[in-house]
């Protein structure tokens, strides 16, 4: 009984469910970054900062924040527990760094450019962790990386609640006080998270057959009930908060029940490899189960290439070599980097991205000051913040789940969901324009619901439309689209034109002794246009994506990673897989 029991331990420990549910608390912890406005006005007081400065050092945070393809070619040469251990030194060390800058124990004050390199860095390991956790489980759970992005992605955007709540209850009550050791929890818990789960986040190889796949569906319908849970927990304790002074052993009963709903996706784990475990008892199939084939069986599936007939000529032109590297393989296969990169289909996804996305992340960066010029009060303002994060994480969830039973169903390629997804964000830019009285509540819950929803169809078209070998460059790499868009249509757009009509406004508002503030609905009426106009461009631009796709999406995209067949290992981790047929052009 000893011996069964521990076996099953071991088969826990190292199976794929629970790599999946360790996964879940690191993203749950990486979203550090949505918490800046907490603790900004004390790194502000006490460094004696402008807000132009203030400003500067959320810039470097967002940069860091989305920045990652070093961390994708970092992963493409090391295990993911390298990947995790970079992010966590980057994470304790940035924010460490930050947090001693802050009370003073580092003497002179650090300058400016030094604090922004502190938040940069410890920002920066977001995408280390985002690189290290999400692309494992995309690899390891290949059939149902929709499904995976969505709930990795849910958890990202209940991060930032989560955070609250443990600040509000370590350091409450009413979280008005000193936010300085809210940066040392930034610091140490994503760090700590992370580390404990160094020896569980890798590749494993496991095909399934297809009885095997809808058990995998239903537990993450498991975890799927669990996160709405939470987010629905953490969306009533925001709102009794803000109407009701708590006291801290009431925060801390708060911060108690989201601590233990964390911890009932493990429930999942365990009946998921009970299951298994009755089906492969002896211990010598549970080890081959979970543990890599030899080189010989890998060997064995894939077939021996056939000579080159470009390699056997002894010369050969330079133009031709590249343009041989350049021509890509048929869609699904493994793309090098250059190949995907230089793709039309790349250009088009990354495109719609910058245009698309950037316009949701511009209202949702300028939410309070849209609140403040149509007169909204500042309750109201904090509670289109809470809406644009619970709504976030639906919208996340929301599109992994739909996506895949669409796309399994009746082959509806992603990126045509993707358009109508950014379509519908056209609405909540245009309230935002025309300043419909009461209207930015709708606005706020549209923009937030398609943000969420963008970012695991993004992610998975990369994915399946380029393969998974180089997909931690290749996510890397479409996770700069947002912040590009963001400058373009935030800074050199909106902020310009605000300043413009702040500018204009400009005596009447220092007069009322305000400052220099914009007021009314002037303030973002032609930027909003603006961003409506490139947003409907972005969703055409996706709807051509899709139409180009539509062949690929049409046969069984996942047909290579099912049981039985050769090639499901090498592709499902992303090894070299030899093509016999010539590539097919595609324009």
């Amino acid at each position: 009984m000893a011996t069964a029991a521990s076996a099953f331990a071991a088969q826990v420990l190292r199976g794929r469910w629970f790599m999946a549910y360790g996964s879940f608390l690191i993203m749950s912890a990486a979203g550090a970054t949505y918490i800046f406005a907490i603790y900004s006005k004390d790194i502000k007081a006490t460094l004696g900062y402008s807000q132009e400065q203030l400003n500067t050092v959320g810039f470097f945070k967002d940069v860091g924040a989305n920045v990652g393809i070093h961390a994708g070619l970092v992963a493409e040469v090391t295990p993911p527990w390298v990947v995790l251990a970079v992010g966590a030194a980057m994470n304790l060390g940035g924010y460490l760094m930050l947090y001693l800058s802050v009370t003073g124990r580092v003497r002179p004050a650090p300058p400016l450019w030094l604090v922004c390199l502190y938040i940069a860095v410890g920002a920066n390991s977001q995408a280390f962790a985002n690189t290290g956790a999400l692309v494992t489980c995309v690899k390891n759970f290949p059939e149902s990386r929709g499904v995976m992005l969505g709930l990795l992605k849910g958890f990202v955007g209940l991060s930032g609640a989560i955070f609250t709540q443990l600040y509000l209850a370590f350091y409450g009550p009413g979280g008005g006080g000193d936010t300085r050791p809210l940066i040392l929890l930034v610091g140490w818990l994503p760090a700590a998270v992370s580390v404990a789960f160094l020896g569980t986040i890798r590749i494993i190889r496991a095909p399934r057959s297809p009885a095997a796949a809808r058990r995998e569906y239903r537990a993450f319908c498991g975890f799927l009930y669990v996160s709405l849970a939470l987010a629905a927990f953490l969306m009533v304790a925001i709102i009794l908060q803000k109407r009701f002074l708590f006291t801290r052993a009431e925060y801390g009963v708060c911060a108690a029940v989201v601590l233990s709903m964390l911890l009932v996706p493990f429930a999942v784990v365990l009946r998921e490899e009970a299951a298994l475990f009755k089906k492969n008892t002896p211990e010598a199939q549970a080890a081959e189960d979970y543990t890599e084939p030899s080189t010989a069986t890998v060997a064995a599936t894939k077939p021996v290439p056939e000579p080159s007939p470009v390699t056997s000529k002894p010369t050969t032109a330079v133009g031709a070599r590249l343009l041989a590297a350049l021509r890509p393989p048929p869609r699904g296969e493994n793309y090098t980097i250059l190949q995907a990169l230089v793709s039309v289909d790349m250009l088009l996804l990354f495109t719609a991205t910058v245009f698309g996305v950037g316009g949701t992340l511009t209202a949702i960066d300028n939410m309070g000051q849209i609140g403040e010029s149509l007169g909204y009060p500042p309750r109201s303002i904090a509670t289109f913040v809470s809406l644009i994060s619970i709504w976030n994480y639906l919208g996340r969830v929301a599109a992994g789940f739909a996506s895949e039973t669409l796309l399994a169903r009746h082959r509806l390629p992603r990126p045509l969901i993707l358009a109508a997804v950014i379509l519908l964000t056209v609405p909540g830019h245009l309230l935002i324009a025309f300043g419909v009285p009461g209207s930015l509540y709708v606005a706020s819950v549209a923009i937030g619901f398609c943000f969420g929803a963008a970012q695991p169809l993004i992610l998975a078209s990369v994915s399946e439309l380029f393969g998974l070998k180089y997909y931690s460059t290749l996510y890397n790499f479409c996770g700069t689209a947002s912040p590009v868009g963001s400058y373009i249509l935030n800074v050199r757009v909106a902020g310009r034109m605000y300043d413009q009509e702040a500018a204009r406004q400009g005596a009447v508002a220092a007069a009322a002794g305000k400052g220099v503030t914009c007021i009314g609905v002037r303030c973002y009426r032609e930027s909003f246009l603006v961003i409506t106009a490139v947003t409907v461009a972005a969703a055409v631009v996706t709807a051509a994506l899709a139409w180009r796709t539509r062949e690929f999406y049409a046969g069984d995209i996942y047909a290579k990673f099912k049981e039985g067949t050769s090639t499901s290992s090498g592709d499902a981790i992303g090894e070299d897989r030899v093509e016999v047929q010539p590539p097919k052009e595609q324009l």
